[in-house]
């Protein structure tokens, strides 16, 4: 028996293009993704967030314009941001029936009916503070805050949003809005919630485009400890048990272990946020020839999904729908 009889060889099936595509485990598509929008009051032509080359904020004036442009890219949904021109103690700029994202979902739902519009529900670009909730001292008041949940997804669903998602971490936020949502008539209208998010270093640069950077200290006493990953599968499945319809990891990249364990744990569809810092990241080395930025880009986007994302929030999702759909073209 000669050595080469001896050798299995996995090789045969990376031989030609088209059998390492027929074999392929994971698959990236256009509808897989979710564009994240900022809307900014206060403005009125764009303007670029210095550190998130290539995204801007944009007046409402241009919600039409870029939900279709998302759509015609064949991007199915949008998550909406307000940056709103005035700001309290409390954030009741979120319920309020004319705010900037109640406003932004009606124009984006009359430029592209068919899009889903999903409202990112939280309060810290609404509170003069920039936490997350109606504050005791320098405390969150987990309870207050819920009941001022409860009324801005009630807000958000009159005003025709398609879907909340509440992202401040509070506990029981998922009950409380589940509850709210229902009594005002609206038990259609999905949850997906930000169940396992983490007090991360990666969302620098999403507090320049949203303006929501704590007036002090930091968010740890209410988002998750980066140490922790028993915790992840536990607040996932509080959430599973409040009513979630879609749960997500945020951050995407450091936490592909947790994206895959909590999509193993539940029976629910997983997102996951590819968050500022990490676009950031790929933007400054790309723009230094350091990388590929497309091969980096889909590598990573495959890597989400092969994690055991079913959805991805992106701020590249522009650019990979134009790179999949040249490549099927």
């Amino acid at each position: 028996m000669s050595f080469s009889d001896l050798v299995i060889r996995p090789r045969r099936l990376r031989r030609t293009a088209t059998i390492r595509k027929m074999v392929r485990e994971t698959t990236l598509s256009v509808d897989d993704f979710i564009y994240p929008i900022f809307v900014d009051e206060t403005i009125d032509s764009p303007r670029e967030v210095a550190s998130m080359p290539g995204v801007s904020r944009i007046p409402l004036a241009m919600v039409g314009e870029v939900v279709q442009k998302v759509a015609a890219l064949g991007i199915p949904g949008i998550i909406l941001f307000g940056i709103p021109a005035e700001k309290d103690a409390v954030g009741s700029g979120g319920w309020d029936d004319q705010g900037i994202v109640q406003k932004a979902i009606r124009a984006a739902k009359a430029a592209s009916p068919e899009t889903c519009v999903i409202a990112d529900t939280c309060f810290c670009e609404y509170t003069d503070h920039g936490h997350c909730g109606v504050l005791h001292g320098e405390d969150v008041d987990n309870d207050e805050t819920l009941a001022n949940l409860q009324k801005e997804a009630v807000s958000y669903a009159e005003a025709g949003v398609d879907i909340v998602a509440p992202s401040g971490m509070m506990d029981g936020m998922i009950s409380a809005i589940r509850e709210g949502l229902d009594e005002a008539g609206f038990k259609n209208i999905p949850i997906i919630s930000y169940a396992v998010k983490y007090a991360s270093g990666y969302f620098g640069p999403f507090r320049d485009a949203a303006d929501s950077t704590p007036a002090f200290g930091d968010r740890a006493t209410y988002q998750m400890d980066p140490a922790n990953r028993r915790e992840a599968l536990k607040e996932a499945w509080l959430d599973v048990e409040e009513g979630a319809d879609m749960l997500m990891v945020k951050p995407g990249l450091a936490y592909m272990d947790i994206i895959r364990e909590v999509k193993d744990a539940t029976n629910l569809p997983m997102a996951v946020y590819n968050v500022s810092g990490e676009y950031a990241m790929v933007k400054a080395a790309a723009e230094k020839g350091w990388i590929d930025e497309k091969r980096v880009v889909l590598e990573t986007m495959l890597s989400f999904k092969r994690a055991g994302a079913d959805l991805i929030l992106s701020y590249h999702a522009l650019d990979v729908a134009r790179w999949l759909n040249e490549d099927k073209g």
